[in-house]
């Protein structure tokens, strides 16, 4: 972490997107640790934002290129059914887009809404606005935490 910690904004990019790829890594300890050596507010908003965006979106393609036969083939789903849902998010639930930020789960909900065929400009706009907030929230709570301790 420390490595990408002193590349700084390239750092907090390289963090971001490995941390939305079904990696497990985390980029609110490299985007806190850049924050508090003195970086950009914003600078940090775009790369981590940005970072996390693509990450997000790859697992998004890496569902779009899953094969319905091998849901029905390995998984023995109902292919009627799983039909249905795909109509329902193509015209409804590509705005679940925006929850790919949740920790654990959000990886499995852009993989999901790939394969699912969800519409990709929503999906992607209700993703990037997810992930920008969820970035707006980590550093002020950054910010509130450094200013209750004094730490500088």
């Amino acid at each position: 972490m420390e490595f990408l910690i002193e590349y700084g904004y390239i750092g907090v990019f390289v963090a971001s997107f490995l941390a939305a790829t079904v990696l497990p890594f985390s980029s609110e300890v490299v985007l806190t640790g850049v924050l508090l050596s003195g970086a950009s507010y914003w600078q940090c908003i775009i790369a981590a934002t940005l970072g996390n965006f693509l990450g997000g979106m790859s697992c998004y393609w890496i569902g779009w290129v899953g094969k319905i036969e091998w849901i029905k083939k390995y998984l023995r789903l109902n292919i009627s059914k799983l039909e249905r849902v795909q109509n329902w998010i193509a015209n409804k639930g590509s705005w679940m887009g925006f929850f790919v930020f949740l920790p654990g789960v959000g990886d499995f909900i852009a993989v999901a809404l790939g394969f699912l065929k969800a519409n990709w400009k929503i999906v992607a706009f209700s993703m990037l606005l997810g992930k920008f907030i969820r970035y707006i929230v980590w550093m002020e709570l950054v910010y509130k935490v450094q200013n209750m301790t004094g730490f500088n």
